[in-house]
């Protein structure tokens, strides 16, 4: 029995040296670990405020309310002066009223042998200290934000949401998330066996890193605005959707990008298919707003001048076959250049944008920002639709003279615009105008480098000619605005359906800017499919009139007091048969109508 005992004494012993000595540094880190927790700190998302602050994004601090099932029975409160174990009966009558969960419900969640249990999310700080004062054992809570948008659906596709998760789900919030999520913290803390943190032992903790928040070039007001304008315009008409851009001429600031139909970017869920903003994602052949680029082009490169005059008839025979024609029937008539654009014929655009070569062509196009995206990386940017010169066909080489065969988005229509009220200098779009620096102060994005597309000289004849567009003979008188000089082209062009592989409705716009003879602010409306009338002037110039007025007296922008040119439509006298300057269709079978 000796050597029995001493035997499984040695065992004991060698047990013990083993533990205590050649094992003790990895037992006790063992030991550590299965009583060591550990809790994620979430970093405070930063906010998203427009060019004068007001808010569109903030994260407000809130709890998550967990359980360890195991802990609850064993709760104890003071009942009648003494202390009594209530269990998990009391404990749900206790939590309901603060967890807003029925206590029939609550009871069921208590109960049970889970470590860890969520039984309410987006608990604000007020009532959980409210819920920990209870001290019901095993009732824990993670810190956690919610995401609120106080303007709501004014700007929800464009400064987008977070989903259920955390994660970003569109806008701004994807284009920034890196700078505005942060980085995470964590805490370390020792446990007793019921979860409870033990006292003075060891506790490490890592703060998070807020994230920075991000200022925008949006003015808040006017996007406002712009939404509810194109909302109504939309719901008048029964479009199917509509876009208005706001534009600063010089900086290329984006003041307002609305689209609507749109959703609640607090409830996300409840509409995700307006989660898109139809500005940026949709594009669309742009009809006669495109031929803007091409009397452009035809100016600069002096084979038309304003006055230039214009035999049109009633339709045209080009690539073959191919008629062309303008937007309703009328005899031969002589239109100046600038008659051409303010009465939007298709005919007279062809005849002048023929006469400049297809490349040529194609490289002003491509000078406009066709084809390409704005650089800005906003989710789901496309860069349009411009085929390679090289590969255009027979009638594509007509047709994109008067904008269609070629395709755009809105922000791509009005940096058309933007660069002809700019001299002749396309400047990218801006959306994003600074970062905050962490030290309470912020840090300007970069700054696009410009692109001059046409001389000075050129983008004002342009200009002027655009005047005569608002005027009593335009397209356009919808988009006067007493007391301002103002400049634009309409546009109504076939639209493009996916959905029946082919043309179906129209698309409707009106591009203009204001003051034309000293530009400040670009307004682009844009509306696809509506029903209720379809022609740009009447459909679009009415939104655009509201929101450039709105703009107008937001930015504090006086009128000029200047009086506009006299837009000559038609030559004084009519011009004789062998006049050599006259542009005339010399090929056979000629005869039109315009669209």
């Amino acid at each position: 029995m000796t050597v029995a005992v001493l035997f499984v004494f040695s065992i004991f012993g060698a047990q013990l040296l083993r533990l205590q000595g050649f094992d003790a540094s990895a037992v006790s880190q063992h030991a550590q670990s299965s009583r060591t927790a550990t809790v994620a700190l979430p970093a405070m998302r930063g906010s998203i405020v427009d060019r004068n602050g007001t808010i569109l994004a903030s994260s407000i601090e809130r709890r998550t309310v967990t359980v360890d099932q195991t802990a609850v029975p064993s709760y104890v409160k003071t009942v009648d002066g003494l202390r009594r174990k209530v269990g998990i009966g009391g404990a749900a009558k206790d939590l309901s009223p603060l967890l807003g969960i029925p206590q029939e419900q609550l009871t069921a969640q208590l109960t049970g042998s889970s470590k860890y249990r969520v039984l309410q999310r987006n608990v604000t700080p007020l009532n959980w200290r409210k819920i920990s004062e209870l001290g019901v054992n095993g009732i824990y809570s993670e810190a956690t934000s919610d995401r609120i948008y106080p303007t709501s659906t004014a700007s929800a596709s464009l400064v987008g949401f977070l989903q259920s998760d955390g994660s970003a789900g569109g806008g701004l919030e994807v284009l920034m998330d890196s700078t505005l999520k942060g980085k995470a913290g964590r805490t370390i803390y020792e446990q007793s066996q019921d979860g409870r943190p033990i006292p003075n032992a060891r506790q490490e903790t890592v703060p998070p890193v807020p994230g920075r928040d991000v200022k925008l070039t949006i003015d808040s007001d006017l996007q406002w605005f712009a939404q509810n304008a194109v909302a109504q315009k939309v719901a008048e008409t029964k479009a199917l959707s509509g876009t208005v851009v706001v534009e600063n001429v010089r900086t290329g600031e984006l003041l307002a990008v609305a689209s609507y139909p749109t959703f609640d970017p607090n409830q996300p869920g409840q509409s995700s298919e307006n989660w898109t903003n139809k500005a940026f994602n949709d594009v669309y052949e742009p009809g006669s707003t495109g031929k803007v680029m091409t009397a452009s082009a035809a100016i600069q490169e002096g084979v038309v001048t304003p006055s230039t005059v214009v035999q049109v008839p009633n339709q045209i025979y080009r690539a073959g076959n191919t008629k062309f024609k303008d937007s309703h029937d009328h005899p031969t008539e002589y239109l100046t250049f600038a008659g051409v654009l303010a009465q939007s014929s298709n005919i007279g655009t062809i005849l002048a944008g023929e006469k400049v070569k297809a490349a040529t062509m194609y490289d002003y196009f491509r000078k406009f920002g066709l084809g390409q995206t704005s650089g800005m990386g906003f989710p789901g940017e496309g860069p349009g639709l411009l085929t390679n010169v090289k590969d255009w066909n027979g009638s594509q080489r007509y047709t994109v003279l008067f904008g269609q065969g070629l395709s755009v988005n809105a922000l791509q229509a009005a940096g058309v615009f933007q660069t002809i009220a700019n001299g002749g200098v396309r400047i990218a779009p801006r959306l994003v105008a600074a970062t905050a620096d962490g030290r309470g102060g912020f840090t300007p994005a970069s700054r696009p480098a410009p692109v001059t597309v046409v001389s000075p000289t050129t983008a004002k004849k342009v200009r002027d000619m655009l005047e005569g567009v608002v005027g009593k003979e335009g397209t356009a008188p919808e988009a006067k605005i007493d007391g301002y000089r103002v400049a634009g082209k309409t546009g109504t062009a076939d639209r493009y359906d996916a959905k029946v592989g082919g043309y179906s409705g129209k698309t409707a716009s009106f591009i203009g800017f204001a003051p034309a003879d000293d530009p400040q602010i670009v307004v682009a409306v844009t509306l696809q499919r509506p029903i209720k009338g379809y022609f740009g002037g009447v459909v679009a110039g009415p939104v655009f009139h509201d929101v450039m007025t709105y703009a107008l007296q937001e930015l504090q922008i006086p009128p000029t007091g200047t009086k506009s040119p006299v837009a000559q439509i038609r030559p004084a006298t009519p011009p004789s048969a062998q006049d050599p300057t006259v542009i005339r269709d010399g090929r056979s079978g000629a005869s039109g109508s315009r669209r």
